[in-house]
C-alpha cells in the first residue's frame, strides 16, 4: 500500500496554468523578435554603407549605438520590474520596439535610421530581464529547467539565424524589408501581450535614485562605447577617445557599485549587488560572460573568413550558419528537461568541453578548408552552447531569493552586453592587427585575412579552457530551491 507521504514524494510537479503558459509564451515570442532584430544588422551593414553613402566608421554606429543604448537601459530594468506593473512595462517595451522598427523601415537616411535603432534598443533592453523574472516567479523549481530551455532558444537561436534571415531578405528585397518583416510580428505580440500579460509579483513604490542612473550611463555606456570602438582605427585622436571612454566607464562603474552598496542598506538600490553573495550566481554570471563573448566574437569573425577567404557570398554564409541555430533550438528544451533531472554541473562540463573542442578544431582552418568542415565546426559549437546556456541561467537565478530575481536578471543582461562588446572588440582587434601585420610583410590579402582569423580563433580557444575549468566549480547535483 502506498502512503500519502510517498504518493506526494513521487507526484509530478504542478503544471503551469493556462494563463501562465500564455504569458510566458507571448514573452518568449516578443523576446525572440527583439533579439533577432539585434543580430540582423551585421550582414546588412555593407549594403547600408553603400546605399546610405556613409563610411564604415560612421555606419558601425548602427550596431555600436544599439549596444550602447542597451548597456545604459538594462541596469535600470531591475528597478523598473519591481516598481512598474508588468503589463504596463511590457506595453512600454514593445511599443518602443515597434515604433523604432516602423521608423527604421521608413528612414530616409542614416541619421533617422540610427535614431530608430536607439528607440528599438530601449524596448529590447527591457524584454529579456522581464521574461526571466516572470519565469522565475511563475514556474515551480522542478520545472524551471524545461522553461529555461525555451529561453535558451531565444538567447542562442535568434543570434544564430539572424545572418541567414538578413542575407535572404537582403538578397531578395533590400534592407528596408528586414524591418517590414519584423514589424507585424512585433505589433501582434504587443496586442496579445496587453491582453494576456498580468501583474507579476508585488510592486514597490520606492523612488528612483537619479544619481545611480547617471552613474550607470557613464559607467556602462562609457565601457561599451570604448569596447565597441576597439579595432576601428582612426588615428591618434580616435585612440585618445577610446582610452578616455574606457577610463570614464571604469570610474563610472566603480562609483555606481559604491552607490548601490550604500543604497542596499535602505532597499533603494537601482541594481542590488547582494546577488553576488551567491557563489553559484557569481560563477554562472562569469561563465555566461565568457560564453557570450566567445559566441558573439566568433559569429562576427566567421562571416569575414567565409566571405573574404573562402569567397562565399552573404546568403551562402547565412545558410551555412543556419543549421547550427536550428540545432540549438532543437536541443535547448531537451537540455532543460535534463537540467531538472541532473542539475547543472554535468551539462556544463559537456557544453563547455564541446565548445572548446570546436574552437581548437577551427584553429586548423586555412584558405582551402571545405565549407563542410566549417559547418561541422559550427554545429559542434552550437551543440556546446546549447548545453551551456540553460544550466547557467537556471542555476544562477535559481540560487537567488525571489526578491532578487529582477536584479539578477538585469545583471545577467548587463554583463552579457558588456561581454558581447568585449568579445567582438577583442577577437576583431586581434584578427585585424594580425592581418595588417601579414599584409605589410607582402602577403596577399586572402592569406593575411586567413592569418588574422587563425590568431583570433586561437585566442578564443585558449579563453574557452577557462570556461571548462569554471564548469567544474558550479555546484553539482539536482537543482534546488533558492534559500
Amino acid at each position: 500500500m502506498t502512503s500519502a507521504g510517498v504518493t506526494d514524494a513521487v507526484a509530478p510537479p504542478p503544471a503551469l496554468s493556462r494563463s501562465d503558459r500564455a504569458v510566458i509564451g507571448v514573452l518568449l515570442v516578443a523576446t525572440f523578435v527583439v533579439i533577432l532584430n539585434e543580430t540582423i544588422m551585421g550582414v546588412a551593414l555593407p549594403v547600408l554603407l553603400t546605399e546610405l553613402n556613409v563610411t564604415a566608421a560612421v555606419g558601425q554606429w548602427l550596431t555600436a549605438g544599439f549596444l550602447l543604448t542597451m548597456s545604459v537601459v538594462i541596469p535600470v530594468t531591475g528597478y523598473l520590474i519591481q516598481r512598474v506593473p508588468t503589463r504596463v512595462l511590457y506595453g512600454i517595451a514593445m511599443s518602443l520596439f515597434s515604433a523604432g522598427t516602423l521608423l527604421a523601415a521608413l528612414a530616409p537616411g542614416f541619421t533617422v535610421l540610427l535614431a530608430a535603432r536607439v528607440v528599438q534598443a530601449c524596448g529590447t533592453a527591457i524584454m529579456l530581464p522581464l521574461l526571466m523574472t516572470t519565469v522565475m516567479t511563475l514556474v515551480p523549481v522542478a520545472r524551471r529547467g524545461a522553461v529555461m530551455g525555451n529561453i535558451s532558444i531565444v538567447i542562442s537561436v535568434a543570434p544564430a539565424i539572424g545572418p541567414a534571415v538578413s542575407g535572404l531578405v537582403l538578397d531578395q528585397y533590400g534592407w528596408r524589408a528586414m524591418f517590414w518583416v519584423v514589424l507585424p510580428i512585433s505589433v501582434t505580440t504587443l496586442v496579445l501581450g496587453l491582453r494576456w500579460v498580468t501583474r507579476i509579483g508585488e510592486s514597490s513604490s520606492a523612488p528612483i535614485d537619479v544619481l545611480s542612473v547617471v552613474l550607470s550611463v557613464f559607467g556602462f555606456g562609457g565601457l561599451v562605447y570604448g569596447l565597441s570602438n576597439i579595432g576601428h582605427g582612426g588615428g591618434a585622436g580616435s585612440t585618445a577617445t577610446l582610452w578616455a571612454s574606457l577610463a570614464v566607464g571604469v570610474l563610472g562603474i566603480t562609483a555606481f557599485v559604491l552607490r548601490q552598496v550604500a543604497l542596499q542598506r535602505h532597499e533603494r538600490a537601482l541594481l542590488d549587488l547582494r546577488t553576488f553573495a551567491s557563489r553559484t550566481f557569481t560563477l554562472s554570471s562569469a561563465l555566461m560572460m565568457i560564453t557570450m563573448g566567445l559566441l558573439l566574437g566568433v559569429v562576427t569573425i566567421l562571416p569575414i573568413y567565409t566571405q573574404n577567404v573562402l569567397l562565399l557570398d552573404p546568403l551562402a554564409t547565412g545558410l551555412l550558419l543556419l543549421p547550427g541555430g536550428l540545432l540549438m533550438g532543437l536541443l535547448s528544451p531537451f537540455v532543460g528537461r535534463l537540467y531538472d533531472r541532473v542539475g547543472p554541473r554535468l551539462l556544463l562540463i559537456v557544453g563547455t568541453t564541446a565548445t572548446s573542442a570546436s574552437l581548437w578544431f577551427a584553429t586548423s582552418f586555412d584558405g582551402s578548408t571545405p565549407a563542410a568542415l566549417v559547418l561541422v565546426f559550427h554545429l559542434t559549437l552550437s551543440l556546446g552552447l546549447a548545453f551551456t546556456f540553460t544550466p547557467l541561467f537556471s542555476a544562477g537565478l535559481g540560487a537567488l531569493p525571489a526578491r532578487l530575481y529582477s536584479h539578477g536578471s538585469a545583471i545577467f543582461g548587463t554583463t552579457q552586453q558588456l561581454a558581447a562588446a568585449a568579445g567582438v572588440a577583442l577577437l576583431v582587434s586581434v584578427m585585424s592587427a594580425r592581418a595588417a601585420e601579414l599584409a605589410a610583410s607582402g602577403q596577399p590579402t586572402a592569406s593575411a585575412d586567413m592569418g588574422g582569423m587563425h590568431s583570433s580563433i586561437l585566442l578564443a580557444a585558449i579563453i574557452s579552457v577557462v570556461a571548462v575549468a569554471g564548469s567544474l566549480m558550479i555546484k553539482g547535483g539536482k537543482a534546488e530551491s533558492p534559500a
